[in-house]
């Protein structure tokens, strides 16, 4: 996943597209009132709504592929008020007039209208679009802003009264903290207990996020670099494992480990979005060698990881701490972040009993288990080096920031 440079689906164009609904829904609920002596209110017919991707244009009708994953047909008729907004547009007012030939196959589309007998199509009365190009162009320019202003880490205080949260953002043996000023314009999103996809990610508060919590801010900093004000804010809990492998079970895609820090099995679900490395031998023993306190040559790491050493980066930028795009900081530490999406791949059924792991994985619920979101193995030499609590927790910079899924859908 990118899962922090959170994953990808309520998108923040889909929110839009919801946030417009009550007015351009509005004028059509208002209830008729019929004339006959005693104004007496008439049921008026039923209004419904459809959000989702046009699959197809075929006359004066769209069929829609609903965000559920239905489909849905939208008639659009001649007194239907068809508008195009652009992402981050809330105001229909200035929505542009457009034509039923203006829309494509792969547009967003909100209809509100009225529904047929049998549910499968809607006659709309006020549909508003957002074409395809529009929305790829804001993700992209979305996922710039994170990247060129965004950072992540653990939280380490929240102070409500202030609206400042402590974030630790170092990794291995170079810790760092910041402090993140929140006001009354900050964004503030917050991931599911069983998801760790940026598009599921909910409205949230100050008061949900917990020291221990994983974050990702998005905002100016100061000259310093120690504090940033965020305009927004992306927070999860997720559980950091340090553990050794006791089964796996291929049939039901789960690995059962015994979590080093409290000596208690854990059984986890392995998905399609969970990643898998394996790390080389030579790239565990320099993070062994860290954090033992011993040197490590600058770039070292990258090397292992099959990337460039740092006196050999170009310039730029990528999220979290201004690491360079071949996967180490300039001037400082590997960038891990860069670095994971180079391990080798691993699958389920290489695990075998007794191999050492660290895996990060969703906090999951009474009804849904945890879920891998990054496993990795041929760590020994790691947690040979540090207790179980700092092992389980050395892979909490990377969670929010990485994965198969990155750089697509509305994240950082």
């Amino acid at each position: 996943m990118r899962a922090m440079i959170p994953q990808r689906r309520v998108k923040p164009v889909l929110a839009i597209l919801v946030l417009v609904a009550g007015s351009l829904l509005l004028a059509p609920q208002t209830s008729a009132v019929q004339q006959s002596g005693t104004s007496q209110p008439v049921n008026a017919p039923k209004k419904v709504r459809a959000v989702g991707t046009i699959k197809s244009v075929n006359a004066n009708t769209i069929t829609l592929t609903t965000d559920s994953g239905s489909e849905i047909n939208v008639l659009i008729g001649p007194s239907t008020r068809l508008v195009r907004m652009a992402p981050g547009q809330t105001d229909l007012k200035s929505a542009l007039a457009i034509q039923l030939s203006d829309v494509q196959v792969g547009d967003r589309l909100l209809a509100g209208g009225t529904p047929s007998d049998d549910g499968k199509s809607v006659s709309a009365t006020s549909a508003v679009v957002m074409k395809k190009s529009d929305v790829a162009e804001k993700q992209e320019h979305d996922r710039e802003q994170w990247q060129k202003h965004g950072t992540g880490g653990v939280v380490k205080a929240v102070d409500a009264g202030s609206g400042t949260i402590t974030i630790s953002t170092g990794t291995l043996g170079a810790p760092n903290t910041l402090a993140i000023h929140v006001s009354q314009d900050t964004l503030i999103r917050r991931y599911a207990p069983d998801s760790v996809k940026f598009d599921d990610a909910k409205p949230g508060t100050l008061d949900q996020i917990k020291p221990g919590d994983q974050l990702r801010v998005r905002g100016t900093k100061s000259d310093d670099g120690k504090a940033m004000a965020a305009a927004e804010i992306v927070s999860g809990s997720f559980r950091s494992i340090a553990g050794v492998v006791v089964s796996t079970d291929a049939a039901n895609s789960t690995v059962t480990v015994t979590d080093l820090a409290n000596k208690r099995p854990v059984t986890l679900k392995i998905t399609a979005d969970s990643q898998m490395h394996k790390l080389p031998a030579m790239f565990a023993q320099r993070i062994a060698l860290r954090l033992k306190g011993g040197a490590s040559p600058a770039g070292a790491g990258a090397a292992a990881a099959g990337g460039p050493p740092t006196h050999a980066q170009g310039g730029g930028t990528s999220p979290d701490g201004g690491a360079s795009p071949g996967g180490s900081r300039q001037g400082g530490p590997p960038d891990f972040q860069q670095m994971l999406s180079r391990m080798p791949a691993a699958g389920l059924g290489e695990l075998q009993k007794g191999d050492a792991l660290m895996i990060v994985a969703t906090e999951g619920s009474t009804d849904s288990p945890s879920t891998v979101i990054i496993l990795l193995s041929g760590v020994e030499p790691i947690l040979a080096a540090a207790s179980p609590a700092r092992a389980s927790t050395i892979l909490s910079p990377w969670n929010l920031s990485t994965g198969a899924n990155a750089g697509t859908g509305d994240t950082p």
